[in-house]
């Protein structure tokens, strides 16, 4: 039970703005990366590129993640 409680109280709280469970996904995928390229965030998250650029963009237009270069990390 120890176990449990401890993954749940370790887990990254997310930004309560944050609406759609896509969007909601890649806030977490970037908690637990330091940085990720849409490839890499497509190839792991199995989500296609036009849904990844839209939501990337709302999120940097939310001042929720950078980008540098190719790259994207949380702020």
């Amino acid at each position: 039970m120890l176990e449990t409680e401890t993954a749940h109280s370790a887990a990254p709280a997310l930004p309560p703005e944050l609406q759609s469970p896509r969007a909601k996904l890649v806030y977490l995928y970037l908690t637990t990366n330091d940085s990720a390229t849409v490839a890499d965030m497509c190839d792991s998250l199995g989500m296609k590129k036009i849904s990844l650029y839209s939501i990337l963009k709302t999120l940097r237009k939310q001042g929720m993640i950078d980008r540098d270069g190719d790259a994207y990390t949380l702020t």
